[in-house]
């Protein structure tokens, strides 16, 4: 059914999605007291108006991403490069080209699951990307054959560091998806973002320095609707001597500035400050 559903035109899924939002929006208000109650912690100024239409578009925006993660299940890699296009790929191969591997840290932001297809397409040199494992084995199953559907190759989270260790000889760029809340550890950063205490994991930013890897950031922005542009952010060189928890502040900057730019495209629907920070013992 899942094979089929994504042969349909993309113009007739989009008419779902906007079935869906429908739905969502006014039928079952999918997370409406998580969204709402976000949306207002970052924006405190703006107007009840203001924030229903920052909601009303992420509604909007996370429907129609649902259903191109739905065509990513037959979506042909031209038509693929075609909507993701990568601004500045030298950036990345810069490094790759000298036979040094390197981590992308992105963000919740527009269509990510399509980032990691347009990387993986139009990188030239293989590309990894960590993931959280499903409880629910057929989901887990469907979640890594449509991520690893263009070459990319699926790293549990938790693995990552022996991953490196066991295949430190192969150039690649390693993808890790690092502004959910880092519930799973103890060991976090707190920094200020959106205007609130916010924890970041610190685990790519761990990796990177024990391994020398340099860090770019990926911005993803939306063109129009179904066209996403890419941008490679420069974070960390690899060798630039710096304090430790630099790396993860300048992620946090530079995811802050994409959320603040375009707020309908971040994932509201996600509980990020779930965490309280302590008053003692906090970084």
């Amino acid at each position: 059914m899942i094979k089929l559903l994504s042969r349909l035109p993309l113009r007739a899924l989009y008419g779902f999605a906007s079935f869906l939002y429908l739905l969502a929006f006014y039928g079952v208000r999918h997370r409406r007291h998580v969204i709402c109650e976000q949306i207002e912690k970052v924006f405190p100024n703006a107007s009840p108006v203001e924030r229903e239409l920052i909601h009303r578009r992420y509604v909007k925006n996370f429907c129609d991403v649902m259903v191109e993660v739905l065509k990513s299940v037959s979506i042909p890699a031209a038509a693929l490069c075609a909507r993701v296009r990568i601004v500045n790929g030298e950036i990345p191969r810069g490094y790759l080209d000298a036979g040094q591997s390197l981590i992308f840290v992105t963000s919740h932001l527009c269509n990510w699951e399509w980032l990691l297809h347009g990387v993986a397409l139009q990188l030239g040199y293989p590309v990894d990307a960590a993931y959280k494992p499903l409880h629910d084995e057929w989901a887990e199953r469907l979640m890594l054959k449509v991520r690893s559907r263009f070459g990319a190759r699926l790293v549990p989270a938790k693995e990552l560091l022996t991953d490196f260790m066991k295949r430190r000889g192969i150039v690649r760029a390693v993808g890790i998806n690092a502004d959910q809340a880092p519930v799973s550890t103890d060991q976090r950063y707190w920094t200020q973002f959106l205007g609130q205490d916010t924890a970041f994991y610190i685990g790519a930013e761990q990796i990177a320095r024990g391994m020398r890897l340099p860090v770019v950031y990926a911005s993803m922005r939306r063109v129009r609707r179904g066209y996403y542009e890419v941008e490679f952010k420069p974070l960390w060189d690899g060798r630039e001597a710096t304090p430790p928890y630099t790396v993860t502040e300048r992620y946090a900057r530079a995811c802050e500035i994409d959320v603040l730019r375009s707020p309908a495209d971040w994932l509201w629907s996600y509980r990020r400050w779930r965490l309280k920070k302590p008053l003692y013992g906090a970084d």
